[in-house]
């Protein structure tokens, strides 16, 4: 998973997994999901992101994992805002 974000153009995107973005779903106005060919989310994008996120309270939890056999991409993304 990645987390990007641009000052410049008020944009965060979390990227869940690799892959090309063939579709997209408005989840609610500047929240988009865009889906690969096979309709399995990839990334989730935040326009004007400022305004959902307090960036300097944006925090990343990430469990840890005792059995090396369990799923690595547990991650819990934690957003609070001010």
């Amino acid at each position: 998973m990645k987390i990007k974000y641009s000052q410049e153009t008020d944009i965060l995107v979390v990227e869940f997994k690799e892959g090309v973005p063939v579709d997209s779903i408005d989840m609610k106005e500047g929240v988009i999901l865009h889906l690969d060919s096979e309709g399995v989310p990839v990334e989730m994008e935040i326009l004007d992101a400022s305004k959902f996120v307090a960036m300097d309270e944006f925090n990343i939890l990430v469990p840890m994992i005792k059995d090396k056999n369990e799923q690595r991409d547990r991650l819990i993304l934690d957003i609070f805002r001010s």
